[in-house]
């Protein structure tokens, strides 16, 4: 299920039990445990930093919302002022950059936030955001923010740490070989518990290593599905794999679709950016605009991005990824405030519709509180399970040695009517995960070398069968 090796080798001896389909699975157990056991050792500190920085990111939304009350939240009014006046304030307030999006108050207590870009000492890629009471026009602070989400220093310095460790697009690897392997041991580690007799897999009454391997694997069958999760939405907009799977979408016709921008009709280009540069006021107005797509029936959380260019439209688009998901937006002129484009989440194609819930559960946004719980759970799991693979390896051992790995030779016992399509099917998944190619080539060659000094040296036979 996770990290480290599961194996009987070193037990007390057992009655022999039959398996169920012995010609089948008999000749793969000794490989799939040796691919547990070697891909848990060597892929457990990946896989326990992403562990780590997860469970942190799953508790940092509320953490933020105590952080910054103070610029989340306002006391209660009696009427909120109109969307252009509190922008006005918040460009009094900061007169650099230029307004990049505007989201209006949501909630009766929360203030509106003014998107700037091209702040002198703002983040490449982030924003800084202007917190205004809706109620009276003060500003009530600014932070610097990033993504989608709208993510504050807090979480953006969580969600870093977890995606890239902050070092950058070379630190995306360590996510992304984490979340290729995690499915591979966790599929490994059920097919090794199911093949187990039941009798093998009691936790009371027991002591030592079958203790903590009846822990290991009673723990990790019940998260499984949940590392399943992790790792298939993981890779989703990973480096490379993530490439390939965008490359296959847009293939299949299920690239998520976006508004389009452009202000049609004979008014492109006349009268589109009336307002002065780096403010949000052109043509319209925002108040016309947000009451257009309100009559369109965009309800809140909104945001309003104004117009790029001359030959640009307003786009108003829901940004509610909790459930139900609100993604509808629509694209309005400046000129007349007449709506050009619209665009419904309930439009989108199956895939795109998949991949938007599927980041939002991965992330803990899509069900709130109780979405952030599970993955915190999930991510406690999977680092006792970490901690409890390298025990059970450490019990292997000898006195205070490190345990033995698991002999060579297994993959020579599979029938080539099943190893040749097991290694067709390995070669394509590591083309196109090749952070699971590369690793796993890379282990090969070094246990082929390894092997082969060991033959040379007289120390094993070729074809010994494994444990």
């Amino acid at each position: 299920m996770t990290t480290a090796p599961s194996t009987t080798t070193d037990e007390a001896p057992q009655p022999a039990a039959p398996a169920p389909s012995r010609s089948s699975w008999a000749p793969l157990r000794p490989l799939i445990l040796r691919l547990h056991f070697y891909a848990g050792v060597l892929v457990a500190p990946f896989l326990l930093v992403a562990a780590v920085t997860g469970l942190l990111y799953a508790g940092s939304f509320q953490a933020e919302k105590l952080v910054y009350d103070h610029e989340l939240t306002v006391p209660v009014g009696e009427r909120k002022l109109p969307i252009g006046e509190q922008v006005t304030a918040a460009r009094k307030a900061h007169p650099e950059g230029t307004v990049s999006a505007v989201r209006p108050s949501p909630e009766a207590d929360a203030t509106t936030r003014v998107m700037l870009s091209g702040v002198p000492g703002v983040g490449e890629g982030h924003t800084l955001a202007v917190f205004v009471d809706p109620y009276t026009g003060k500003v009530r602070g600014s932070l610097e923010q990033y993504g989608s989400t709208g993510a504050l220093p807090l979480r953006t310095w969580i969600d870093e740490f977890h995606r890239d460790l902050h070092l950058g697009e070379s630190g995306r690897l360590y996510s992304e070989l984490a979340a290729s392997w995690l499915w591979v041991i966790s599929a490994g580690g059920l097919a090794l518990w199911f093949s187990r007799r039941r009798a093998l897999r009691k936790v009371r009454g027991v002591k030592g290593r079958r203790r903590t391997l009846g822990l290991h694997g009673s723990v990790g069958v019940w998260a499984a599905a949940g590392f399943f999760f992790l790792s298939a939405t993981g890779l989703t907009w990973s480096a490379y794999a993530g490439a390939s799977i965008d490359e296959l979408r847009t293939s299949l016709g299920q690239a998520t679709p976006s508004v389009s921008a452009a202000a049609g009709g004979e008014h492109s280009g006349h009268g589109a950016a009336s307002g002065q540069a780096g403010d949000a006021a052109h043509g319209v107005g925002l108040d016309k605009v947000l009451a257009t797509a309100r009559a369109e029936g965009l309800s809140d959380p909104v945001e309003i991005v104004p117009p790029a260019d001359a030959t640009s439209a307003y786009v108003v688009k829901q940004v509610q990824r909790s459930w139900p998901t609100k993604q509808d937006a629509v694209a309005i002129d400046p000129a007349s405030g007449q709506v050009t484009d619209v665009l419904r989440f309930e439009d989108h194609p199956v895939l795109a519709k998949l991949t938007r819930w599927g980041i939002d559960l991965h992330t803990g946004i899509l069900f709130g509180p109780v979405n952030q719980i599970a993955l915190m759970l999930l991510a406690l799991s999977l680092i006792l399970l970490i901690v409890w693979g390298y025990r059970m390896w450490w019990q292997r051992g000898r006195g205070t040695a490190f345990g033995r790995p698991i002999p060579r030779g297994a993959w020579q016992q599979v029938p080539p009517q099943i190893l040749v399509p097991l290694l067709a099917g390995i070669a394509v998944l590591g083309y196109f995960l090749p952070l699971f190619g590369i690793p796993l080539a890379a282990f090969l060659a070094v246990d082929i070398l390894l092997g082969e000094i060991a033959y040379r040296r007289g120390r094993r036979s070729y074809g010994t069968p494994a444990a």
